[in-house]
């Protein structure tokens, strides 16, 4: 990190006229420990599928099936997230980690079902700690898979009908904030369904009790299936030192159970942008994360992650392809 400031420093600009781009690109010399650390390209983004219980409680006026019909809209390249990806070269790879049907095997999905979605938290777990356990590791492997694959930079992205709610719920439980304060609009509910779905929040919190001291069990209670693998994705990029951009809400509310699970994880992880749903902005406090873009999306799928990734890529090809004064022949003030 030491040689990347000294580098920045004799690079043909003024000193810190690059901003926020000149430490990215310090972080992910330190995270590779190399300088300039690697080009970050290839990426790959993958985007965990799971559905959840807790839909029963009527928190989104979506039907379930969605989720099922979206994750054929990702193979077949028609989501928004296929869009972005197309136009910043980034590879797309679906995970069913745990939708409701079964899925038919198909080209850039990965089968990795732990169970048919969650159990309804506000009732019952949403899951056990060894499908919890079972998901976070189906994250790692993915992660492993993709690196192995040749990827320098991963990106999450998730889809699952139902999943800000679980996202809230695992925000409230690892940042101490009160579930009213972390729980937005998700696809666009009305107010009636708003309230409804804090009070499903504050009743699973209720129910379980889970501490942000027992990140698996937070996971196994109010999370997601997609939530844990997620958190296991994370965990994998930064065993391998490898960046991981965060998408919204879920992946903010995931990566807060990597962090919990392993607090180093943190220096590999990349905020794309800030979603409006309250609880990513009190879980990137809680990261110590800064958003690179600020669009007030809300759609997930990765597709924050996916716009970002540009910016996060550029201010390392800084390091690699920018003149020193030296080698220019530029005059220094």
């Amino acid at each position: 990190m030491q040689a990347a400031r000294q580098r920045q420093a004799r690079l043909t600009k003024p000193a810190g006229s690059l901003g926020e781009l000149e430490e990215l690109s310090v972080r992910m010399a330190g995270l590779a420990a190399s300088c300039p650390p690697p080009v970050l390209a290839p990426a790959a983004l993958a985007i965990f599928a799971a559905d959840h219980g807790v839909h029963a409680q009527e928190v989104t006026p979506w039907p379930q099936a969605v989720t099922t019909q979206m994750v054929a809209n990702f193979l077949a390249g028609g989501a928004a997230v296929n869009a972005f990806a197309r136009q910043a070269g980034v590879g797309v790879t679906i995970v069913d980690v745990g939708v409701l049907s079964d899925l038919d095997p198909a080209d850039g999905l990965i089968l990795a079902k732990v169970r048919n979605g969650t159990a309804d938290m506000s009732e019952e777990p949403a899951m056990s700690r060894e499908e919890a356990v079972a998901a976070v590791e189906t994250g790692i492997g993915v992660a492993g898979r993709l690196i192995d694959e040749g990827a320098r930079i991963l990106l999450t992205g998730d889809m699952g009908i139902a999943n800000t709610t679980a996202s809230a719920a695992l925000i409230s439980v690892f940042t101490g904030r009160d579930a009213g304060m972390v729980t937005g609009y998700g696809t666009g509910i009305d107010a009636a369904t708003h309230l409804r779905k804090i009070e499903v929040i504050k009743r699973a919190l209720a129910l379980h009790e889970p501490s942000a001291e027992d990140p698996i069990g937070a996971l196994s209670t109010v999370g997601g299936l997609e939530h844990a693998a997620l958190a296991g994705f994370v965990l994998g990029a930064a065993a391998r030192r490898v960046p991981v951009i965060l998408d919204g809400v879920t992946a903010v509310a995931a990566a807060l159970a990597a962090q919990a699970l392993a607090p180093l994880s943190r220096e590999a992880m990349i905020a794309g942008h800030r979603s409006v749903e309250p609880g990513a902005t009190v879980a990137l406090a809680k990261l110590d994360l800064a958003p690179l873009l600020e669009f007030g999306m809300r759609l997930g799928e990765g597709t924050g992650a996916v716009l970002a990734y540009p910016v996060v890529a550029s201010a390392v090809r800084v390091l690699h392809e920018m003149a020193t004064f030296d080698s220019a022949g530029v005059t220094e003030k």
